[in-house]
Parts: C-alpha cells; sequence; structure tokens
C-alpha cells in the first residue's frame, strides 16, 4: 500500500498544482505578497536537499551489497531516520515554493502524514526484526528534523546545546 499510495498522492499533488498554478489560479493568490525571486531561490534549495537525501539515501539501500541484514546508520541514516521518505517532502515543499498553491499544499500536508504513518508501521517491522539495536537507533537518530549538534559536531552555533 505504501508504494501505491505514494504514487497515487505524487499524481493527486502534481495535478493539482499544475492545474491552479498554470490554468485554474484559485488559491495562488499568496504569489503575488512573496517575491518570486524570494520563492525560486528558497525552492530550489529545498530541492537540492531533497535530491541529496533521495540519491544518497537510495543509492546505500540498493547500491550497496549487505551480507548480513543491518541497522543503516551511516551518512543521511545517521541524520534522520527516514531520508527518503523526508526527501520526498522536500521535494513536495520545494514545488510549492515555485508557485504556492493552497489546494497543493493541503495535498502536501495529507501526504507528509501518510508517510508519517508508513514510517511508524516500518519502524514496528524493523524493531520486531532488530530489536535492541533499532531501540538504540531511535534513540540515537530523529525520525524526521536532524539534530544540528549532530550535522555540525562541535562547532559555535552549537557548544554548550547538548
Amino acid at each position: 500500500m505504501g508504494d501505491a499510495g505514494q504514487i497515487i498522492l505524487a499524481i493527486i499533488f502534481l495535478s493539482a498544482w499544475i492545474a491552479d498554478t498554470f490554468f485554474l489560479k484559485a488559491t495562488t493568490f499568496l504569489n503575488a505578497y512573496i517575491s518570486i525571486f524570494i520563492r525560486i531561490p528558497i525552492g530550489i534549495i529545498i530541492m537540492i536537499v531533497g535530491c541529496y537525501l533521495s540519491i544518497t539515501g537510495l543509492s546505500i539501500i540498493f547500491g550497496e551489497v549487505r551480507v548480513k541484514p543491518e541497522v543503516i546508520r551511516k551518512s543521511v541514516f545517521g541524520i534522520v531516520r527516514h531520508p527518503i521518505y523526508l526527501a520526498e517532502i522536500l521535494c513536495y515543499l520545494g514545488m510549492l515554493m515555485f508557485s504556492i498553491s493552497l489546494i497543493a499544499a493541503f495535498i502536501c500536508i495529507l501526504t507528509i502524514i501518510f508517510l508519517h504513518c508508513i514510517s511508524r508501521y516500518e519502524e514496528k517491522l524493523l524493531l520486531a526484526r532488530f530489536k535492541d539495536d533499532y531501540k538504540k537507533y531511535i534513540d540515537d537518530v530523529p525520525m524526521w528534523i536532524p539534530r544540528f549538534s549532530k550535522l555540525f559536531g562541535n562547532s559555535p552555533l552549537t557548544r554548550g546545546r547538548r
């Protein structure tokens, strides 16, 4: 159900976003208040981060041979537990920055809820399979929002916040 749901929601999101942005313009009035010179660069940055998470996460999952199944903790999986789903969310948000469509934003919120539910279900399966090792992973790595102290180490921005 997860993959099919993601595809269906992606098609609905893209259809609504394209229809509202280019044809209907029913819920895009916020574009008049936020300059395109702000929205486009922010959208590009968000999408670049999403693409990086996706490409890196997928290459780790499908590009490496593991003799024994294990909890993956390296690279983007050491920053957030669901980097590929987060990448999908960031791509939706990046597109919303290009043209703010409230109907597409509503579908984006539904997609985020759907991905969160899928993530919770997958985590139950992984806890059953990897037990304490996955429990420690849950304790060490946040689900969605990275801990900046992990990203930047002991930089002046994060000192004293641990």
